[in-house]
């Protein structure tokens, strides 16, 4: 454990953001929040600083079991840490799938092991992911799996998502779904717009997106189940989610940093690095989906970081895998590109996801609450040349951003300290 003072920062409370204050921290827990308060451990002077809840990830590709070349939940979890992040979820699309309680079990124990930061397991709604038959659904819930998914994959038989989606409504489990219709996004590399037609490359159209929300709501309205829209890309995407909230159905949605920060016209570089599915969409698609995060029509960010080794993505721009990682970056991506106040930075960063994931623990600063915590200067400016990851596809590196992790808190450890950072 670490104790720490940090001295004057402007703090996001779960009261209320408060200027000029200080936290405290001892024995794991948060043991004040004030201004002048005694000093305790080390001291650290935040001025200029935001100091929020630790950063909660629903959507990280950690690769573990079965394809650690690309990353393993070690390093996932370092380059989580790097990135202000106090607890991710694990996605399902493993090697064998997180498909039974066991392999749920393995993945929140192994992060338990690891200590950097706190790692729940999403379960897969088939078995194997492959759309057939359902998941061990029963063994995943005892395990302690709220959220369900396919993700990298479509559930595209409705019969079977309608059972899945009854069988959690009665918990209160969670549905999140990869919205991209199979048969619109075959042979697709990129979006289907301008730029696709001056290549000559095959598109992915934005209908492949939104006809699979569509009719997951018609769900949603037969089982009354909770609903996660993942990676949301397109301004029709946005439109459907608002129209499911005014219509008082229980659907979430995410954004990444990526559709955030790039459109389709950096494909024209042909670096795979920019390749993910959905894909890139055209500058009127990312002016929606910020303003839909500044107005919490998107509920959270979620940055589907999904690494792959360099020999993987160093091909010709077909013949390379969809993904991008980003967990180190994503609290500076938000801030450069979509400039929230404090109080919506760290809601839809840590408060709405940890929400959305049912992750205890997690998402809120309170005084007598567990110490996990972010410090974030919001007007440095940063250059990536590295990473945490096992891997380095990632649109960042090279790119200036605004916006640094000063210090990570996770149970009271500190997991991660910026070289700018000062001490007193």
């Amino acid at each position: 454990m670490s104790d720490l003072t940090l001295r004057n920062a402007t703090v996001v409370t779960s009261d209320g953001v408060r200027e000029g204050t200080d936290v405290t921290i001892a024995g794991g827990t948060i043991t004040g929040v004030g201004v002048g308060l005694p000093e305790v451990g080390e001291t650290i002077d935040c001025t200029g600083t935001w100091i929020g809840p630790g950063l909660v990830d629903v959507h990280t590709h950690l690769r573990e079991p079965g394809q650690e070349w690309k990353e393993d939940i070690e390093s996932g979890s370092r380059a989580a840490a790097a990135g202000g992040f106090t607890a991710v979820l694990a996605m399902p699309n493993t090697d064998p799938a997180t498909d039974a309680g066991h392999l749920a079990r393995y993945v929140i124990d192994r992060g338990r092991q690891i200590g950097l930061v706190a790692v729940s397991a999403s379960g897969a709604i088939s078995e194997g992911r492959e759309g057939k038959r359902l998941a061990h659904l029963d063994e995943l819930w005892d395990a302690g799996v709220r959220v369900y998914t396919d993700d990298g994959d479509t559930v595209a038989d409705a019969g079977l998502l309608r059972r899945a989606m009854e069988y959690l409504a009665e918990r209160g489990g969670v549905i999140a779904q990869h919205c991209i219709d199979p048969g619109l996004a075959a042979g697709g590399h990129m979006h289907e717009g301008s730029v696709s037609s001056r290549l000559g490359m095959a598109g992915v159209p934005r209908q492949a997106e939104e006809t699979i929300i569509e009719r997951d709501l018609a769900l949603v309205r037969l089982t009354g189940c909770r609903y996660h829209v993942q990676h949301v890309s397109t301004a029709g995407a946005v439109e459907l989610i608002a129209a499911a909230k005014a219509e008082g159905l229980p659907v979430t949605a995410e954004v990444t940093p990526h559709h955030l920060a790039f459109d389709h016209s950096y494909v024209e570089e042909a670096d795979p690095v920019y390749k993910m599915m959905p894909p890139l969409r055209d500058p009127d698609d990312v002016a929606a989906v910020r303003e839909a995060l500044r107005q919490a029509t998107i509920d959270c960010v979620a940055t589907d970081h999904a690494p792959h080794a360099a020999h993987e993505k160093d091909v010709p721009w077909e013949e390379a895998p969809f993904g991008v990682t980003g967990l180190e970056w994503a609290a500076a991506v938000v801030n450069t590109h979509v400039e929230l106040e404090p109080e919506a930075f760290f809601d839809r960063l840590s408060t709405a996801p940890a929400r959305i994931g049912q992750i205890s623990a997690q998402g809120s600063l309170v005084e007598g609450g567990p110490a996990n915590i972010v410090v974030f200067d919001p007007a440095a400016e940063t250059t990536p040349g590295h990473s945490f990851s096992k891997s380095s596809n990632a649109p960042y590196l090279g790119t200036t951003l605004t916006g640094v992790v000063l210090l990570t808190v996770s149970s009271g450890l500190v997991t991660h300290r910026a070289e700018s950072s000062v001490t007193a």
